[in-house]
């Protein structure tokens, strides 16, 4: 027995040491959180786009799980940058001092321009709501720890079964096995490395792993794996970090006339997302008018109720018993009005749809899936990707962890492998993987640096984009500007520690001027303009904001992280950084420099100081790369005399 006990312990260290890990980032992540929050003002708060006051509200009523929603509208602050996010937690209060229990916690549903939904973790609607002074607040999002905790604990504590078979496979104790493929999956519109992807995702007994680096259409097989899967199974989860992913799968599958259900909450509140959540769905059976009207006559009830605590008396006491009793009554008919309507969608449901973390949603407990797709799980911190595998027989991973990573808070945590995603280790682990290797997007050159630095040169441009290029003579598909010797020194910004380059888009905005000037006749590309620092980002809006010269361009400005999965005909990165001592900060972030080079279709233009950036290797082999198949060009050449 001992020695069972002993085998079984070394076989799961890994896993025990990821839940300590997780203890560690947890702790770092709300001491970061509160040490923000506590040396700010409330107006700071809000510069940082921490907080949104003050407040109307515009909107309340009841959501599924009898709890209360509100939709509030800031009226200062409209269009200000702000941190709020589908699925954030968050403290709505009033700031009225003669309010009882003047503040509700809830979760931010979705975030529209200048409105919000918040579902609050109460049953009722405070009273203060139409008194003013509203205000919202980010809070320390512990759910999402907890999920993560209780998950790793199943896994680690799971008994002989499914799920203990899976962790098996997963960590590398037992090969993964795959069915006999007797006729290979042939889809027309897809090329042979997705059909076979396709096939093996199919074939998979317990784990399939598809890697697929940009522009390899890797959403597109993704979703015709799960259109033939929704064939065979009940129903096939499929879940992402993001809500922004699993909006984008919500509505591509959707697209392909399945019957999609978006569980939790959502990025985008366009009729396309919207028409597909769980909640929509209810609005729309003819039975939610009944369960809406139980709802309110429940919470009538305890508004009557607690209004009768003030009284004193026998009479008193028996009436507030009386009303407390009704709504508990109301309310046990409500929720057992709505599982029944939430049994129904859901069972109909060929595919559900919801974060990671939201797989640990109410209405998910009790369910199980044949399969599990876990897309973008190279962004997924491993203990989170756990969540939905609970639930299923068999898992699909999918992603390329050669783009951005998952956010880790700790260093401790980082040094010690925190950062390492579960697909990570599996295209190290099992013998089976599948690399999507005929790329969509790009330009042969544009691709070349990154297929030879992440890809084992083993990528391929499709032949309708390999030579595409910009119509005008200004066309080099990769083209660096070097800015040695310009003295165009980085600079930081005090408050907020943000590191900008104003001399270095001066530059880029030359360049710029040239495209548009060749484009006069003629439509223009789309063109972005992204860098890794968010400072440089505001800094070029600021400075381009009122450009006659630029103005009929199609022009995105963004940091590298909020560009990606997008993609432009011209793409301009800023590398800011510029000192004597090479300094190059987070740019030693490959990965997610691979994202901002692999963004652009027709050209590729990066602006920078080889003499801070050179000695770095990647760097130092990207300008290698440029004077080899692109054009290496002075800022000489565009400095105003």
């Amino acid at each position: 027995m001992l020695l069972t006990f002993t085998f079984m312990e070394n076989e799961l260290q890994e896993l025990i040491d990821i839940l300590e890990l997780l203890k560690i980032e947890k702790k770092e992540d709300f001491e970061q959180h509160r040490k923000v929050m506590d040396s700010l003002s409330p107006e700071q708060r809000r510069a940082k786009g921490l907080a949104w006051y003050p407040l109307n509200a515009i909107q309340q009523g009841y959501t599924i799980g009898e709890r209360a929603f509100v939709v509030v509208e800031r009226t200062q602050g409209k269009g200000q940058e702000h941190q709020f996010r589908a699925g954030k937690t968050v403290r709505f209060y009033t700031q009225h001092s003669d309010v009882h229990n003047p503040e509700r916690n809830g979760v931010v549903y979705y975030v529209d321009k200048d409105k919000m939904r918040i579902i609050l973790n109460t049953r009722d609607l405070p009273d203060w709501i139409g008194m003013g002074q509203l205000s919202v607040d980010i809070l320390f999002d512990e759910r999402t720890y907890i999920e993560m905790e209780k998950a790793m604990q199943k896994v680690i504590s799971a008994p002989k079964g499914r799920l203990q078979e899976l962790r098996a496979v997963l960590l590398g104790h037992k090969p993964a096995h795959f069915n006999p493929v007797e006729s290979p999956i042939k889809i027309a519109t897809l090329n042979p490395s997705q059909n076979l992807a396709v096939t093996q995702i199919l074939a998979a007994q317990e784990v399939a792993v598809i890697h697929g680096p940009p522009g390899t259409g890797k959403t597109t097989t993704l979703v015709q794996a799960i259109k033939l899967l929704a064939e065979r199974e009940k129903t096939v989860l499929v879940t992402a970090p993001s809500n922004t992913a699993v909006d984008l799968l919500s509505e591509k599958l959707a697209e392909q006339d399945l019957r999609v259900v978006r569980v939790g909450n959502i990025s985008r509140v366009d009729e396309s997302i919207v028409r597909h959540t769980l909640e929509y769905q209810i609005s729309q059976h003819p039975e939610s008018k009944n369960v809406k009207k139980v709802k309110i006559q429940a919470a009538e009830c305890r508004r009557q109720a607690n209004r009768l605590r003030s009284k004193r008396g026998y009479e008193a006491y028996e009436e507030r018993k009386k009303m407390e009793q009704e709504a508990a009554e109301l309310s046990a008919w409500a929720n057992s009005l709505e599982q029944r309507l939430i049994d129904m969608i859901l069972d109909d449901a060929q595919v559900i749809t919801c974060t990671l973390v939201g797989a640990a949603h109410p209405v998910l407990d009790q369910r199980k899936f044949r399969t599990v797709i876990v897309d973008e799980a190279a962004q997924a911190l491993e203990p989170a990707t756990w969540i939905p595998i609970t639930k299923a027989s068999k898992v699909v991973l999918t992603g390329d962890p050669f783009q951005l990573p998952p956010t880790v808070k700790s260093q401790e945590a980082a040094k010690k492998g925190f950062n390492i995603t579960m697909i990570e280790k599996c295209l190290k682990r099992l013998q089976q993987v599948n690399l999507l290797n005929i790329q969509y997007r790009m330009n042969e050159a544009i691709m070349g640096f990154s297929n030879r630095q992440f890809y084992n040169n083993e990528l391929m441009a499709a032949p309708q984009v390999k030579d595409r290029q910009l119509d005008i003579e200004l066309n080099a598909p990769v083209i660096f500007i070097d800015t040695a010797g310009c003295g165009f020194d980085e600079k930081v910004h005090h408050a907020y520690q943000s590191k900008y380059n104003p001399e270095e888009f001066q530059i880029l905005r030359e360049h710029l001027y040239q495209l548009a000037d060749a484009f006069l006749e003629k439509e223009p590309p789309s063109i972005a303009i992204i860098s890794p620092y968010r400072e440089q980002v505001m800094h070029i809006e600021e400075e381009l904001k009122d450009d006659p010269m630029l103005s009929k361009l199609d022009l995105d400005i963004n940091t590298i992280d909020g560009f990606q999965g997008q993609e432009k005909d011209v793409v301009f990165i800023s590398l800011v950084r510029s000192n004597m001592k090479g300094e190059i900060g987070f740019l030693t972030d490959y990965r997610r420099m691979n994202v901002a080079m692999t963004r652009a279709r027709k050209q590729l233009i990066i602006v920078g100081d080889s003499a801070t950036i050179g000695n770095n290797k990647f760097y130092g082999e990207f300008l290698s790369y440029c004077e080899e198949v692109g054009e290496y060009r002075s800022a000489w050449e565009y400095m105003q005399s």
